[in-house]
Formats: structure tokens, sequence, C-alpha cells
């Protein structure tokens, strides 16, 4: 018995090691490398053992190889989402399924890459648009909070309003806990690839809220925060001991704060009003801390300071409404004028996961309002990848990691979707849990499904 196991298990390596080391030649694409060799109107993309081996105009197809013709589609880098909660969330609606934030407990300590669920049945549905890897970032309260709202039940915002929250008998909660990536790798068990890649914070508007009402006392709070961590990561031991003065926070939000404050891991600021993005970009300096801003809906009015600062955005380019006071100057082009000023800009779509596909739409939308294409087609690949620190993806040079989709069309059109998703290399498949039930309960002519 044993024995028939272990063949098993080897025969099972040997199919895993074979799948992976397939060589994949994809011809005859318009090829969109979003690196220097810019567009390649027609040429071809070899992947071998999940790596990008070769990629031109002129690329000989290997022997053996398993050829895609792409019939003049479109090939890029695979999409990256630079903040959701794909994975740690289920449906918006129903708090049971939201793990993306860590309630009253706790707050820079939260830690979402242990909220990520491999199984989750909305994975496929991401890949099958195109994305391929992902930021995984809390909210306050698993909510919305902050640049992206997210509502969920009348319980979920009764939460955000009336905890908004102390963690334990300490200062109000401000952050929100500790980002993670993931790659959406199908039958992985362990998509996490880093853990613990920033903490996200929310000013403005719910950081006042959280604070008691007022942004200068949400700056203060945040500041003591940072004072704290530095003493605290300065005598561990005396903390132990209980010989410190008190501080606002638990231990383990201090823990997390300690790489922040040493310029080893970012914010990642949830901030929308212009005088707001100012105010954190001072915060940032005086505190010597590194930034990612999120949401920054007036953004280009500050661009100037932004792109001077050297800090990288994450914005919505359909956020263009006045739907709040921090928003008034909220327009269309607002992805346009922060790249022009020289800002790096991430284009995301909503963070509910069934709508991951606005992504690049919203990247069509600011080429619409002004950005250049390329611009806009980075925004959703190299950009995002160079945010968080991904070198081996984001475009498509040799020795890069496989992680390639072919479209059907324009990436950015609305009626757009990809034929082949790769993953490291690996071709994934398109039978996603919302096709399972599609073709399970449609009803053949003049019979009833299966189900009945």
């Amino acid at each position: 018995m044993i024995r028939t196991t272990l063949f098993a298990g080897a025969c099972a390596l040997v199919l895993t090691t074979a799948a992976s080391a397939e060589t994949v030649a994809i011809t005859n694409a318009k090829i969109e490398t979003v690196a220097a060799a810019g567009t390649i109107a027609a040429g071809t993309i070899v992947l071998t053992d999940g790596k990008i081996t070769a990629v031109g105009a002129n690329v000989s197809v290997p022997s053996g190889a398993r050829v895609i013709d792409a019939k003049g589609g479109v090939v890029t880098p695979g999409l990256i989402a630079p903040s959701s909660n794909l994975s740690a969330s289920e449906i918006g609606g129903v708090r049971e399924t939201r793990d993306d934030g860590s309630g009253t407990e706790m707050s820079a300590g939260f830690d979402i890459a242990y909220s990520v669920n491999p199984d989750s049945p909305v994975i496929g549905l991401a890949r099958d648009g195109g994305v391929t890897s992902a930021a995984i970032t809390p909210t306050l309260s698993g909510g919305g909070g902050g640049a992206h709202r997210d509502d969920g039940d009348a319980e979920m915002e009764a939460l955000r309003e009336n905890t908004a929250g102390r963690a334990s008998d300490g200062d109000p909660r401000l952050f929100a806990g500790q980002a993670a990536l993931i790659r959406l790798a199908a039958g992985d068990p362990d998509i996490v690839t880093k853990a613990k890649v920033a903490v996200a914070l929310d000013l403005g508007q719910a950081g006042a809220r959280a604070a008691g009402g007022s942004r200068g006392a949400a700056i203060v709070l945040v500041k003591s925060a940072f004072e704290d961590a530095r003493a605290f990561a300065r005598n561990r031991s005396a903390f132990e001991k209980g010989a410190t003065r008190d501080f606002g926070l638990s231990r383990i939000d201090l823990e997390a704060l300690v790489p922040v404050v040493e310029g080893k891991t970012p914010l990642l600021v949830r901030v929308r009003r212009a005088s707001d993005i100012r105010q954190v970009l001072k915060l940032a300096a005086e505190e010597k801390v590194k930034i990612i801003l999120e949401g920054a809906e007036e953004g280009w009015i500050a661009a100037a300071d932004i792109a001077k600062a050297g800090v990288p955005v994450i914005i919505d380019t359909q956020a263009d409404l006045p739907d709040s006071f921090e928003t008034l100057a909220s327009r269309l082009d607002n992805a346009a004028r922060l790249q022009a000023a020289g800002v790096a800009v991430a284009i995301t779509g909503s963070r509910d996961f069934n709508n991951l596909r606005l992504q690049r739409l919203n990247a069509g939308l600011a080429v619409a309002n002004g950005m250049p294409y390329q611009a806009a087609l980075a925004s959703v690949t190299a950009v995002p990848a160079k945010i968080w620190g991904m070198s081996s993806v984001g475009t498509l040079e040799v020795g890069k990691t496989a992680d390639v989709v072919l479209w059907n069309g324009d990436p950015l059109e609305t009626t757009t979707w990809p034929t082949a998703v790769f993953v490291g290399g690996y071709q994934q498949p398109t039978d996603y849990r919302g096709l399972k039930l599609r073709d399970r309960y449609a009803r053949p002519a003049g019979a009833y499904p299966r189900a009945y």
C-alpha cells in the first residue's frame, strides 16, 4: 500500500513537472511588451519552463513547442490588481464572508495574508479577465473605508460608524492592517507570494471619523503611533518587562509599524482631498516613511507635489463625481494629469472581485480622457508591479516570469476578452464556478436542465 502510494505520488510529480516544463510559442501576435521594445506589430513570444525565453518580430519557434496562432490578437503581460479584496472576501453584503478587515481587536497588526482563500470561486473569474496577480489590501472593519468605498449591509455600516474603532483600550484605530501579494495560479494551495508588503492607513474623512471627527486629530494620532513604534523598537526588552511608558497601541500593532518607521515597508494611505494629500506628503517627509497614495480623487491639483515627492498613486478613473465634500474637484482626466506631471499611476477597478474587469476598462477610460495608450497599459501591468516590488512580472522581456495574456482584440476595449491566460508559463483553465453553474442550469431546447 505504501509502495503504491509512493508510486502514485512520483507519477503526479512527473506529470506536474512535465506540465510546468512545457514550451509554448504564441505566433502572429501583436505584442505589447510594456518595456523598451514597445509594441511589436507582428511577432512571436516563447514561454519555456515558466519563463519568457524569446520575444520579437523574427523569433523562431523551438522544436517541439506547442504553437498557439494568435491570428492577429494582442499579447500583454498579465494584469496586476493594485488594491483588491480578491480571495479575502466573497459576498459584500454578507459579513461572515468578509475577511478583509480585523474588526475591532487590532489595527496595524492585522495580516490579511491569513485571510486568503486559494480555493475562492471568484479567483477564476478574475483570471478570466486577464488578472494574474493582485495586491490584497485590508480596510477598516472589513468594509469600505478610505478612498475605495465597498459598502456591505447595514450591519457592516453600523460597525464602521459605531466602533470605528478602538483596538482594545488604546488609541482610535486608523490603521487597517498589512497587505499581501498573491498570484492567481489554479490549483496552487498557497497563492500568497509575499505578506506584510504595506500597512494600510485611512486618513481624510474616514481617518477623521475614526479619530473622533477631526483630520488634525488623525494626523496627531498617526505621529504618536510612529513615536511609540520607534520607542518600542529601541527597547523591546524593557517593554516585555513592563518597564516602559504606556503605548497607545498593542504590541502586535507596534511590531507591524516598526518596519514602516524604519523605511522598509510603505504605508498605503487612503486619502482623497487635495489638502489631505499635501498633509500626507508632509507627514511622510517629516516621519521619513515611504508612502503609496490610494484614491487621490483630487490628486491632479497636487500633482506637482506628488511627483516631486516621488510617491506613486493608485486611482479609480471612474471616481469623477463630487459625491462628498472631499471629492468636489474630482474629474475624469485625473489619471492623465497625474501621469503628465510625472507621477507613477496605477489604475484600479472596484475592490469588489466581481468588477475587477473594470480595471482595464478604467485604463481605457483614462486613454479617452488624455492619457497616452502605452502609459494606460503600463498602469495595469508594469506600474503596479513596480509599486509592489514585483520585479519578475509586469512586462514581456526575456527572463521574466511568463505571466502572459492573449486577447482577442484591444485589451482596453469593453468587448475584448482573453483567449488564453498563462501564470508562470502554465495555461490556466477557464472553467470557473460561474461558467459551471451556467452550463448546469442552462435549459436545453424543449427540456428542463439537469437539476430538475
